[in-house]
């Protein structure tokens, strides 16, 4: 045999015969939460801003327009009440952010990953590699190193660490996911995604009403897949839910300074211009060509809906440029009420109430009765995921 030969029998060996799957999926939250009717008149008095009605109405008319009826939040009275440069707006405050969000992602995301591998059925010594994402704060060794320790993961589990990605890095992580468990057969990945609000939360200012949209719209959450190529379904060892057929990602055109961040000494700040939802129902369509066209789709409707819930102008707007049935983002708004914007945890929240209300009304699949899905990342950039996802029965 040939060292040309063994080389190509060898990468042969080393990949997996199928399609990435998601095996397992869970989600968590902070104990606290606040109804979204209350937060203007909680929002004003933490953060001693009273004397400013005229951005309180404005807050005001931002949550009632949201569809969000109540998040959850690490963060609570007591909590700022001792750590008032919190609430002051772009008052230096990094280094209490930072004590909160080190600590507190990687806790917040354990409780999702244990759900998550209990789910699964089959030891963590099994997982092969470690994929988390978080837009709340930066360290070293990251916090990817301190789920793994959380966790137990043994020392080998190999491990990526995603920071300040923004409300793409769902799709993003599971673009990553794929590829690992594609090209390394026996490999299973769990994904973490966990975000706390305790990076961006400070009170209001006139200079800055980009802020004030955040404080609307943004919630706290964790959610924890585990993905696997080639499902051992000997004795129902493991049960596919989702196959990841296709991944890609792009920057859309004339989009640059839409969304984006900043990491200061004041927290991080969000700044976003009005046109994102134009610019992302623009150029949607193309995204769905790019990626249906080779399995023969172009009927959107026939396509269950994963799209991170930006906010509902964004929601919206897709659904008129497209031409979409009320019901397709159902899973969708309903996340986005329950919860708010989770970022990069939103679009694994979504598919977790996929597969959840696929189950209660006893569709045939986990795509709540259709065969092909797509995902949809947006975020800073103004960067979109696509992801195809194709159902598995839920019958068997």
């Amino acid at each position: 045999m040939s060292p040309a030969s063994t080389i190509e029998g060898l990468r042969q060996a080393q990949r997996a015969k199928g399609p990435a799957n998601v095996l397992a999926i869970a989600t968590a939250v902070p104990a606290n939460y606040i109804l979204q009717e209350d937060y203007p008149d909680y929002y004003f008095r933490v953060t001693n801003s009273e004397h400013l009605p005229h951005l309180k109405d404005k807050l005001t008319r931002m949550c009632e327009k949201s569809m969000v009826s109540k998040r959850h939040i690490y963060l609570t009275e007591e909590i700022l009440n001792k750590n008032p440069s919190l609430c002051t707006y772009m008052e230096p405050s990094l280094n209490i952010r930072q004590d909160m969000v080190v600590k507190e992602v990687p806790k917040l995301g354990k409780e999702a990953a244990a759900k998550a591998i209990k789910e699964w059925g089959q030891s963590k010594s099994k997982i092969t590699h470690l994929i988390v994402c978080t837009t709340s704060g930066v360290d070293m060794p990251g916090a990817d190193y301190r789920l793994a320790k959380l966790l137990g993961l043994r020392p080998s589990v190999k491990r990526f660490m995603m920071y300040q990605q923004g409300c793409f890095g769902g799709g993003m992580v599971l673009r990553l996911a794929k590829d690992i468990a594609e090209n390394n057969c026996g490999a299973r990945v769990l994904v973490v995604c966990s975000e706390l609000t305790a990076i961006t939360f400070r009170g209001p200012s006139d200079k800055h009403l980009d802020n004030l949209v955040g404080q609307a719209l943004f919630g706290d959450g964790a959610a924890a897949v585990i993905i696997g190529a080639d499902p051992d379904l000997d004795l129902s060892l493991e049960r596919p839910l989702f196959q990841l057929i296709s991944a890609s990602q792009t920057i859309l055109p004339d989009s640059e300074g839409a969304i984006d961040g900043h990491l200061l000494e004041e927290g991080l700040t969000f700044h976003l211009l009005k046109d994102v939802p134009r610019l992302i129902s623009k150029n949607i369509e193309k995204c769905l060509v790019d990626a249906f066209s080779p399995l023969g789709i172009d009927d959107w409707n026939s396509l269950f809906w994963i799209a991170h819930p930006g906010g509902p102008a964004i929601l919206d707007q897709i659904e008129i440029k497209l031409g979409l049935t009320e019901d397709k983002m159902t899973a969708t708004r309903q996340m986005l009420k329950e919860y708010g914007n989770l970022s990069s945890a939103s679009v694994l929240f979504i598919l977790d109430e996929m597969r959840r209300k696929s189950m209660e009304d006893q569709k045939e699949t986990t795509g709540n009765g259709f065969d092909w899905g797509v995902l949809f990342g947006f975020g800073p950039g103004l960067t979109v995921e696509t992801l195809v996802l194709h159902s598995v029965s839920i019958t068997n």
